[in-house]
């Protein structure tokens, strides 16, 4: 059996989504650029698109722009409120330590740029605490930044809170919903933010297509300069197909989004039920606050790329939350911030489900996970001296 349990990292493309992406790149193949009849049909089916967009997100067209994905998005609202801020003389930035290193890494960035930037701690649950916030909230703050839900363990942040007392401050606030968009409601009015990313192979569209909704009068500056597309913010020719596509798949994850909510949480407290009875194990992040989808967990005793490597080679692809599986020895930075010590945030597996599972699929997953974690456990030595007292069990 082969069992695919990780659309956090990329979702199938959706049956419509690829229909639209085909007919598109046959039907619609004029610039947008262009004034002919060809381009202007291709112009009128992009502002379709991004009617389309606006309209699941609760926003106006004219504050979609399209991306290349979440990454640009996120980048392009970071550096565009650190700009502004900057002009203002406005030079702290306030995020979370649990966010996605498109955020991190651009932030970063700015900070050997002479941006202040403080990294709000989160809970064992995974969540930032509103009070930290506001303790942190004074004139110097240009822009707040915390995720809409965490790609790793899946917890949903309070953002609608956290908006409130951006706007009750007037600082900018920008959220990454690539997580979020298509999987749980998201209405840009009701979070109040300014900024907000998205990316389409995360909700049955294709990669390298995303958007970036950007609040009427919130400050907006390009990335890549060259052509006037999307209004001067975002050069380069529009890849019509990709965003047509998105569109589809966005709709369809909306108007299915109930019922598939239902669904998709169900199969994963049965798989988070069927896991936690192995011993020394702990699931990551708040049990009930969490996306329908995500099941994160630490077994103590193994590694979690050994895990990943024998669950393949049985037919389940899942993920973990280290980041050895890219090369580094260091554990995933959201377990460590949730309070995971490194030899347990080493042997974490990350399950993230869709609509496509089955209760077959999960029944196998529950009997598989367990079986491989007590191979790795009898090989492992860290294990034997954990069973002869020679080390205590932190699980």
């Amino acid at each position: 059996m082969r069992v695919y349990a990780d659309n956090a990292a990329t979702t199938r493309m959706r049956d419509s989504a690829l229909k639209a992406y085909v007919e598109t790149a046959q039907k619609f193949y004029g610039n947008p650029s262009s004034l002919y009849t060809v381009g202007q049909e291709a112009k009128s089916l992009l502002e379709d698109c991004r009617a389309e967009v606006a309209a699941v997100l609760g926003a106006q067209p004219k504050e979609i722009t399209f991306t290349s994905g979440g990454s640009e998005a996120d980048n392009q609202a970071i550096l565009s409120a650190a700009h502004w801020g900057k002009l203002k003389g406005k030079t702290k930035i306030i995020s979370s330590a649990i966010e996605h290193h498109a955020v991190l890494h651009t932030l970063n960035k700015l900070k050997k740029e002479g941006f202040e930037i403080v990294l709000l701690p989160v809970g064992s649950d995974g969540i930032v605490r509103l009070a930290d916030l506001e303790r942190e909230l004074d004139d110097k703050v240009c822009l707040v930044s915390v995720m809409f839900a965490n790609n790793e363990i899946g917890t949903l942040q309070p953002v609608e809170e956290i908006g409130k007392l951006c706007r009750e401050r007037k600082v900018l606030f920008h959220t990454d919903a690539v997580q979020a968009v298509g999987h749980t409601a998201v209405d840009v009015g009701k979070i109040g933010c300014d900024y907000l990313a998205l990316s389409a192979h995360k909700f049955g569209g294709p990669k390298g297509v995303g958007a970036l909704y950007v609040r009427q009068g919130a400050p907006l500056y390009p990335l890549i300069e060259g052509g006037a597309q999307e209004r001067g913010k975002r050069a380069g020719t529009e890849n019509l197909p990709a965003v047509r596509a998105m569109a589809v798949a966005l709709r369809e994850a909306a108007d299915t989004l109930p019922e598939t909510e239902r669904k998709v949480s169900a199969l994963r407290d049965r798989l988070i039920e069927g896991l936690e009875k192995i011993p020394h194990c702990a699931l990551n992040g708040d049990r009930e606050k969490r996306l329908a989808g995500n099941v994160s967990f630490c077994f103590e005793g193994i590694e979690g790329e050994s895990l990943l490597l024998l669950l393949d080679d049985r037919g389940i692809s899942a993920s973990s939350g280290s980041a050895c599986t890219s090369g580094s020895l260091d554990p995933s930075h959201v377990l460590l911030a949730i309070g995971r010590v490194h030899d347990v945030a080493h042997g974490s597996l990350r399950l993230t489900l869709s609509a496509d599972n089955t209760d077959e699929e999960i029944d196998y997953i529950i009997e598989q996970v367990p079986a491989v974690v007590q191979y790795l456990r009898n090989m492992s030595p860290v294990w034997r001296d954990l069973q002869e007292g020679k080390r205590k069990y932190i699980l």
